[in-house]
């Protein structure tokens, strides 16, 4: 049985169950037991197995970045006695308290008769073999001009004050001031941000890890990350702050991630209720709950942008609803990936039958009988509009951004996917979203352009 898998178990154990097997270890043994890193850490706190010179530990909160940070300083000092460490935090307060006092910090986690002697006044630890670790704050930058260090541990880089540059110039004094031993090494933990520093680094040369606030759920309390699941899960501050993406605005994008989350409403804000008296009142997403606030629809529709093959890219499915208040609601992205089309006929056909919708309009450029008749295959009173793209994939959305960027657009819930291609549509024309082909953003496209900018009959004198 390996470290991990012997972690695992003992985390699972009841705590008297757990407290009896430490129990009857002897008192040298529960020292080696309790402060043995390598048995408790998971895989990705280690250190990478490559040659690094910059460590970058970019993940979700809770996942036990600073852990990770600390126990290498710990490691590195008490088995080298010239190591010169810089701790580098935000400011002088969160490098005390987080990075030396914390739960996780240096003192915290060294065995009791190896424990460093903490100087607050000197801003200095040192231990007994002779290493030292000075503290330094990322807001005064001109700190970091002259020491000299042999090591770096950075701590949330991604809040570093830096209105006047200060967080860049703290990040380059330090990198200069690494002269000392023969391996320089330099580790930076921080949650993700679109900052300059965290950009740079991550398209550098550093070393990531990556990881999610999930992936530390043995010593999480159940409550809070089904809290934070169902507040945030799949908005970009839960992407951001619980699975560690590092998400940027793409440049010239049509529409921007602030934009989006200022059309967001959540699943429990809207229910799927036909304004139609020959609709029943039965027919409600099994997503959205009864709430003081209820919208009726008139119309549901299913943008759907077929793949060109089985093998290709993803058919795009959204369902969007135009309710009474004039509004367009984006109410499921049920799209399917590398699927044939009696795959993807049925995921259209569930979708019209779950949301009860009116009409599935289908971009007909790819075989245009052959789609219509492989959905009508799947549900045979299934309404289909085919629609021909005339206009590329960007003339085609530049219409739909602007509802959004006017209010008219809400999305209900979060839906990753489909955000992170229309944020990569560009304007002009270009796409530098994932994969190949915005196929979620076309169906949006289709969708809400049917609810909101189709021709309308208007009475006419003669």
């Amino acid at each position: 049985m390996n470290d991990a898998n012997a972690t695992e178990i003992l985390a699972r154990l009841k705590p008297r169950d757990r407290n009896l097997f430490v129990s009857r270890l002897s008192r040298i043994e529960q020292q080696e037991f309790l402060y043995r890193w390598p048995f408790w850490a998971r895989p990705e706190q280690m250190p990478p197995d490559c040659d690094w010179s910059i460590w970058l530990i970019m993940a979700g909160r809770g996942f036990g970045k600073t852990r990770a940070g600390a126990e290498w300083v710990r490691q590195i000092a008490e088995g080298d006695g010239s190591a010169r460490f810089a701790l580098v935090g935000a400011n002088y307060a969160e490098t005390r308290t987080v990075m030396v006092e914390g739960e996780s910090g240096l003192l915290s986690i060294a065995p009791p008769k190896l424990r460093p002697v903490w100087e607050p006044s000197l801003k200095r630890l040192t231990w007994q073999n002779g290493a030292q670790a000075h503290l330094y704050s990322a807001a005064e930058p001109e700190g970091l001009r002259g020491p000299q260090h042999s090591h770096g541990w950075c701590d949330e880089i991604a809040k570093w004050m830096n209105n006047a540059g200060q967080a860049e110039a703290a990040w380059d004094n330090l990198k200069m001031g690494l002269r000392l031993g023969i391996r320089p090494q330099l580790v930076a933990t921080t949650t993700p941000r679109p900052v300059p520093l965290v950009r740079a680094l991550a398209g550098g040369e550093a070393a990531i890890t990556r990881g999610r606030t999930q992936d530390n759920d043995l010593h999480l309390p159940v409550a809070f990350l089904t809290a934070m699941t169902a507040d945030y899960g799949g908005t970009r501050l839960g992407r951001q702050e619980l699975d560690g993406e590092l998400i940027e605005d793409v440049e010239g994008a049509l529409w921007t991630r602030a934009t989006i989350e200022e059309c967001r409403v959540g699943r429990d804000a809207v229910r799927v209720e036909r304004s139609r008296d020959t609709a029943p009142r039965s027919n409600r997403s099994p997503d959205c709950a009864r709430d003081e606030r209820e919208i009726g629809f008139a119309r549901i529709v299913i943008g759907v942008d077929p793949p060109a093959s089985a093998r290709g890219d993803a058919c795009g499915i959204i369902v969007a609803g135009l309710g009474r208040d004039g509004k367009a609601y984006v109410l499921a992205d049920a799209s399917v990936e590398k699927a044939s089309p009696e795959t993807w006929a049925r995921k259209v056909a569930d979708a019209a039958d779950r949301f009860d919708a009116d009409r599935v309009i289908a971009e007909a450029n790819q075989g245009g009988a052959m789609v219509k008749s492989v959905l009508q295959a799947a549900k045979i009173s299934l309404p289909v509009k085919l629609v021909h793209a005339a206009r590329g994939k960007v003339a085609r959305a530049e219409p739909v951004a602007a509802l959004y960027e006017n209010g008219r657009v809400h999305h209900v819930g979060a839906f990753p996917e489909l955000e992170d291609e229309i944020c990569g549509l560009l304007v002009g024309g270009g796409y530098e979203g994932p994969g190949r082909s915005p196929d979620r953003a076309d169906a949006l496209v289709w969708a809400l352009t049917e609810l909101m900018l189709g021709r309308r009959r208007e009475p006419r004198v003669w």
